[in-house]
């Protein structure tokens, strides 16, 4: 892969050189400049594509696999999302798995922990619950658990529930590129509840309050669940206050009530508003983003493709892609969940954003 830049690898192959490179293989080493311009590329080259996947083509499929596998066996009854680009690794976009999970009323899978983090969006149904760690938090649809990296977690719904899906979000690509995934399964298969059910809503879930004996130091948020209800609520309050980001709409990140910073060390979470009739423009920035629809219909526009959405369908913004979101509602507003790697970006000082036609860039999102 040669390039006609000074600077960069331009290296004319010969029979010499051939006769070369053969060699340096025998000791498992190779020439640089044979690779360099593949390695180091001008801008992110990502392997995954947008893709949008319709929860009306899905669910069926979702709701068979009750009667096909139990959870005892399946150990977590999940579809997962398949980048065609990143299959070889079992992700959704980038270095992000999703997949969606389905429960009966009664049924309990087996606690179990491990180094990726997690989260949960719930999409439909009653009577879902995850434990964390002891802490029961009940689930209503849009809602948003939290299952950190290291801590035991289970789900399950109530015998007087209904059948309930939601989408799994994790880390565990990232993880495993970086060899250090583990699991483990709970010696008990399931944990003792050692807290009213939801405390941490009850301790946490009042912005602007803390309580005075915290004693929290762990790098993840106490927060484990965040509500629908107070989330829409915040949004609409938001956009009585703000013209919102041109290329988000009204956009809030989910925070760790502690910091400020992202819910997780890997993982951030937002949601965002298009208000009626809204069209954002164009930008893309490094990280990869997975979105859920949480309310009405819309589209986005991913790498020139256009994508058209309704509730509960989900759709994937690969690294360095140009995106744009439009409401296609001029009565109603539409909302976005999204979860991302952007605290990895971040942390690492990997982040980068343009606005289309603006080489300059903008103020990011932020994790």
């Amino acid at each position: 892969m040669r390039n006609e830049v000074t600077g960069r690898a331009n290296v004319a192959g010969t029979p010499e050189l051939e006769r070369y490179y053969k060699d340096l293989e025998r000791y498992e080493t190779a020439a640089l400049w044979t690779v360099a311009n593949k390695i180091e590329p001008w801008e992110p080259k990502s392997d995954s594509v947008p893709v949008l996947w319709r929860y009306r083509d899905l669910r069926e499929h979702v709701l068979r696999s009750i009667a096909l596998v139990s959870p005892e066996k399946a150990g977590r009854r999940v579809i997962y999302l398949n980048n065609p680009g990143r299959r070889d690794v079992a992700a959704a976009v980038g270095w992000l798995y999703s997949g969606l999970q389905v429960m009966n009323p009664g049924e309990v899978a087996s606690a179990h922990m491990h180094s990726a983090s997690a989260l949960r969006f719930i999409m439909e149904g009653e009577g879902a619950y995850t434990i964390v760690d002891g802490h029961k938090m009940s689930l209503s649809a849009n809602d948003f658990v939290l299952t950190p990296n290291g801590t035991w977690h289970e789900h399950g719904v109530e015998d007087s529930g209904s059948p309930c899906i939601w989408q799994d979000g994790l880390d565990i690509p990232l993880v495993n590129a970086l060899e250090a995934n583990f699991f483990a399964v709970h010696p008990n298969l399931n944990q003792a509840v050692g807290y009213s059910v939801d405390d941490t809503s009850k301790t946490w879930g009042h912005p602007g309050l803390r309580p005075v004996n915290d004693t929290w130091s762990k790098g993840y948020s106490p927060l484990f669940k965040y509500e629908w209800e107070p989330t829409y609520e915040a949004l609409q309050e938001y956009a009585r206050a703000t013209d919102g980001s041109p290329y988000d709409g009204v956009v809030m990140k989910y925070v760790n009530p502690i910091t400020g910073g992202p819910v997780m060390q890997t993982i951030g979470a937002a949601m965002q508003m298009l208000r009626p009739g809204e069209k954002t423009q164009a930008h893309r920035h490094t990280g990869s983003t997975i979105y859920q629809v949480a309310k009405g219909e819309g589209y986005s526009i991913i790498g020139g493709r256009r994508f058209d959405w309704q509730k509960r369908d989900i759709f994937c913004v690969p690294s360095w892609a140009w995106h744009e979101h439009g409401n296609a509602s001029e009565t109603d507003d539409a909302c976005l969940f999204s979860f991302h790697d952007l605290p990895v970006m971040d942390a690492l000082s990997l982040y980068r954003e343009e606005s289309y036609g603006d080489n300059a860039g903008h103020q990011p999102l932020a994790a």
